[in-house]
């Protein structure tokens, strides 16, 4: 199957390679819970990697499920939490795979969907679908990596993958999922690209 698996993130975790990594919660997550447009309630964090957002989550008294592949992002994500004194529950399996026992309110979805080879979005989708009950949200912050690679030869290459808002909008359709009107949030990253922000409500 295309695309990193779980023994390339558990190295990349091992090494400290992880530009990702802000070193602090995503500041469009912030400005969400400031202005109150998410708001406390039962939330799923995949592809939690080093827990801010998740542990920012449980601090502000949201009950927070966070996920992810591999063994050092969950116990990173324990540590964190540990030491902000917050609880959390930590998963660690395969998003594509993993079912929780009843759906989300909502899932807070950062750096797991560009983290995933496009190959595997459908299931991805999929598994969003199955893990947040019907009106709940999918706070999304779409990653927007373009590569000269794709226009001039066709390649895809990543992680992370370039989310393409099109692209997104035939992954989540209006069908299942209600779009906001465009524009959408620009979020800066410092590692030189930027997120699309959007919350995208799950139909029935």
């Amino acid at each position: 199957m295309p695309g990193p698996d779980a023994a390339f993130w558990q190295q990349r975790f091992e090494s400290g390679d992880t530009p990702w990594d802000r070193g602090a919660p995503s500041p469009q997550l912030l400005r969400w819970l400031d202005e109150a447009s998410l708001r406390p309630c039962r939330i799923a964090v995949p592809g939690c990697g080093s827990g801010w957002d998740a542990v920012e989550l449980a601090r502000r008294g949201f009950s927070v499920t966070a996920v992810d592949l591999v063994p050092a992002a969950c116990d990173r994500t324990r540590a964190l939490a540990h030491a902000a004194g917050v609880s959390l529950e930590v998963v660690q399996s395969d998003m594509l795979a993993w079912r929780p026992p009843e759906p989300f309110d909502a899932v807070f979805e950062q750096t797991c969907l560009c983290a995933i080879h496009p190959f595997h979005w459908s299931g991805y989708a999929g598994s969003m679908r199955a893990w947040i009950r019907s009106d709940g949200a999918l706070w999304a912050l779409f990653m927007q990596r373009p590569r000269a690679s794709a226009i001039d030869e066709g390649r895809v290459e990543g992680p992370p993958y370039h989310c393409d808002i099109s692209a997104m909008q035939l992954l989540f359709p209006a069908a299942d999922w209600a779009w906001p009107e465009p524009p959408l949030v620009k979020v800066p990253h410092p590692a030189g690209w930027h997120e699309l922000g959007a919350c995208l409500r799950r139909r029935a």
